[in-house]
């Protein structure tokens, strides 16, 4: 191993570790666990789905992503059959990367993982905000989002016997600290991220004031950091537990393989292998349902923080890892003074940045389509739930693609003379065969007719049959019949020589 490790690795992996131990235990946080289980799942991603990555310079951890899926997960059923849940998902996982299923998992709209990401955010944002004045989150995402003046309101106005207020001030202080760092960080301190800094000085504020809030609770015990599965707890198995499952192992697949895929973009090094990522993947979540911890996918601000600092190996994923285990056994007493409100403001500016309004720009100039895509998806992920809002957004994707398959446009053009052309644009299915026979019988007899074919993306037997019919009747009448086949597959070419014959 020592001739594989070189000093770009290890400076990488500190970075990396320096970045993942708040967001750890921030994400475990919003998913309603102890940050221990968050701790836990940085730990595997890193040693064990490093070592096995298909992606060696991604980074895996605990995501936004699925911190609405485990949270309501936990509300539903209780925090023991989160780990049966994980573990199933990490076994599908496993199984479709054996099957070769990786590339298929990359098959989603950009509109929809756009506004997946934007109603996780959304979500995060809103509950989170109750929880940055020590406030509890509402029983859903629109009454935490309609809920938020009252926080306002608590954070501003002191009360009797509650410090809603004081934790307000450290949540504020909190995201000041990481806005400023963002925009006005030295050079030389660049890779220092920061939520760390963040949370550092929250910390060292509350404890200079006595200031009396919340605190997260860890446990000082490793073995405390382990919850493994008893089965007399598992109690009340329903379908939803299933379908928890299928959603967790498929939004996990899906934001790991584009986060592979940014990573490809960011470096010149190895390619991603896909099916082996995840096949990684599924072992490093099968081992997080065991333990009880949060499940994994690969994160890409890690993954990004790994390659700026000079990541070239799998060994800087690896090692951050092993710095994360380090902290947990050694200095397990200095996180129980992170206040919660500072987790929580670092979770808010989280959830406000997954909200890419350059994202909805962008989808606007491709298609109107999209960004309705994108609307549908975000407003029933935040007024129902994630998986239903995912999948009302690939609905209405897939629905836009069988629409845009099936149109057909014809339109005739009458010059001057005896000439006609007829225009067919799209794709000519049997659904659409009534408009071209109606367009055809329209027309006048003993013209010269052009039927062009340049914008048909498609033909199918039945409209070739009416072309066919059109032709060998129009010319018995008198008339004379060009039709373009120039731009169509070899089927269609096929097809001229049956008219011609």
């Amino acid at each position: 191993m020592k001739n594989y490790i070189n000093k770009q690795d290890m400076l990488a992996s500190v970075v990396v570790f320096l970045v993942a131990l708040p967001l750890c235990m921030g994400l475990a946080l919003a998913s309603g666990v102890s940050p221990a289980r968050g701790l836990v799942t940085g730990i595997i991603g890193g040693i064990i789905t490093g070592f096995l990555a298909g992606a060696p310079l991604q980074v895996s951890g605990p995501a936004a992503g699925l911190t609405v899926l485990v949270y309501e997960l936990v509300q539903n059923h209780g925090v023991e059959w989160l780990g049966v849940a994980v573990l199933g998902a990490g076994l599908l996982q496993y199984l479709a990367g054996k099957a070769g299923f990786g590339r298929l998992f990359q098959a989603v709209s950009p509109a929809v993982i756009k506004g997946m990401l934007a109603g996780i955010g959304v979500l995060i944002f809103s509950s989170q905000f109750h929880v940055m004045v020590d406030d509890k989150p509402r029983s859903g995402g629109l009454a935490n989002l309609l809920s938020i003046p009252e926080a306002i309101q608590k954070g501003l106005i002191p009360a009797d016997d509650t410090a809603h207020h004081l934790a307000a001030v450290v949540g504020l202080l909190t995201l000041a600290t990481i806005i400023v760092w963002e925009k006005f960080k030295p050079k030389k301190l660049a890779l220092i991220p920061a939520p760390l800094i963040a949370i550092i000085l929250a910390t060292g504020f509350v404890a200079y004031t006595g200031w009396q809030i919340s605190f997260i609770s860890v446990p000082t015990e490793l073995s405390e950091f382990i919850s493994l599965p008893k089965l007399e707890a598992l109690q009340g198995f329903d379908a939803s537990i299933i379908f928890s499952m299928i959603a967790l192992a498929f939004i996990a697949s899906a934001e790991t393989l584009l986060c592979a895929t940014a990573c490809d973009a960011l470096h010149d090094g190895e390619r991603a292998d896909y099916n082996q990522e995840l096949k990684a993947q599924g072992i490093g979540n099968m081992f997080c349902g065991f333990l009880g911890a949060l499940p994994m996918t690969g994160v890409i601000v890690r993954s990004s923080a790994n390659i700026k600092a000079g990541g070239k190996t799998r060994v800087s994923a690896i090692m951050h890892g092993v710095w994360l285990i380090a902290f947990v056994l050694i200095f397990p007493a200095i996180l129980s003074y992170i206040p919660t409100a500072s987790l929580a403001g670092i979770l808010v500016y989280i959830g406000y940045k997954l909200v890419d309004v350059q994202a909805i720009k962008n989808l606007n100039k491709y298609s109107r389509w999209e960004v309705a895509v994108y609307a549908v998806t975000v407003t029933t992920i935040v007024t129902v739930d994630l998986l239903t809002g995912v999948l009302a957004g690939i609905g209405l994707a897939l629905f836009r693609t069988i629409y845009s398959l099936a149109h057909l446009n014809v339109s005739v053009d009458k010059q001057n003379g005896d000439t006609v052309d007829v225009r067919l644009a799209g794709a000519a299915t049997f659904i659409s065969l009534p408009k071209i026979a109606a367009t055809l019988e329209s027309l006048e007899r003993r013209k010269n007719v052009k039927i062009h074919l340049e914008n048909l993306l498609f033909l199918d037997h039945a409209c070739l049959q009416v072309l066919e019919d059109f032709h060998r009747l129009y010319e018995r009448q008198g008339g004379r019949v060009e039709i373009e086949w120039n731009h169509l597959d070899q089927l269609s070419r096929d097809a001229k020589l049956r008219v011609a014959g």
